[in-house]
């Protein structure tokens, strides 16, 4: 595992360090707990990308699905909404994307379709809803609600992110249901054969099904977090952020054929993803760049998968 682990923390180091040339100020305690705060978000939906890819599937719908979570919980809150309190509102926006994953899971478990063209559907499907809510214009989270602001804005002890809390809260839970329950070892033992592992005595309808649930719900998570910390609910919001879970779980070593991966490596590599990013913005490279270097860097990671299982 430390073998594997190795080169993404020295990339870290190495990335740290050339920002850290380039940016006098980017290893400042300010700003390196704001970029641990951005990467908050991607970091839980490439948790839950880890273990679709991990069994070799694919969903590309929770960047929509993080818009119309956070949309449908502050549509309910407001007055001109269904004005409910905030507690259906959350399960109003749990319950939708608990929804979207029980549809993935069964349609991909059970009719053999594709989970790429199930979920590049229902990413559509999600984003039109979205816009559907207050005719796709944003909708400011209530000022009375502090407990949902504080969820993207709140700080423990004025010092620590709640979101970095919940990420790492919502990391230890998957580290320890993927790698240390029977239903992990499970998930490993599809991902590298489904015919094996169905004949083994595997649960392998079951054990997608929720898998793709739990993927949906971190992302519901991503979008709380995501809407109070835009004090706003962007039904447009969280375009490209699929790709960016993807590069994140690829990057930390998850491979996209299904079998291997782990929550550590997504970690790092949302970590690097996070540093790329907020380096690249500080630097004030042009957008078109950044998106050719995050292109590059998804494209060595795969090809470097490729690579190891050739060998």
């Amino acid at each position: 595992m430390l073998r594997r682990l190795l080169p993404l923390i020295v990339a870290i180091v190495g990335l740290l360090a050339l920002f850290r040339c380039l940016w006098p100020n980017f290893l400042d305690a300010y700003n390196l707990l704001d970029v641990i705060q951005q990467i908050s978000v991607n970091a839980i939906l490439a948790f839950g990308m880890t273990m679709v890819i991990l069994i070799g599937g694919i969903d590309l719908s929770v960047g929509a699905l993080l818009a119309l979570a956070g949309t449908v919980t502050t549509y309910a809150l407001m007055p001109a909404g269904w004005h409910a309190g905030l507690t259906i509102s959350l399960l109003a926006g749990f319950g939708v994307a608990a929804l979207f994953g029980l549809f993935h899971g069964v349609t991909a478990a059970k009719t053999g379709m594709p989970p790429f063209i199930i979920t590049l559907g229902t990413m559509l499907v999600a984003r039109g809803l979205a816009l559907g809510f207050n005719e796709g214009r944003p909708m400011p989270i209530p000022r009375s609600e502090t407990l949902l602001l504080s969820i993207g804005n709140g700080r423990i002890a004025d010092v620590i992110p709640v979101p970095v809390v919940i990420m790492l809260l919502t990391f230890v839970l998957c580290a320890a249901t993927l790698h240390f329950t029977v239903f992990g070892r499970h998930l490993y033992a599809i991902g590298n054969s489904r015919l094996a592992a169905l004949y083994s005595g595997i649960h392998v309808v079951r054990c997608e099904i929720i898998v793709y649930l739990i993927a949906s719900l971190l992302t519901a998570v991503a979008g709380l977090i995501h809407t109070s910390q835009l004090f706003t609910a962007e039904p447009a919001s969280g375009e490209g952020f699929e790709l960016n879970a993807i590069a994140a779980a690829v990057v930390g070593g998850a491979s996209l054929q299904g079998g291997r991966g782990s929550m550590t490596g997504t970690l790092l590599g949302a970590i690097i993803i996070g540093i790329l990013a907020k380096g690249l913005n500080q630097s004030q490279v042009a957008n078109f760049w950044q998106y050719i270097i995050k292109g590059a860097v998804i494209l060595v990671a795969v090809g470097l998968d490729s690579w190891k299982k050739k060998q």
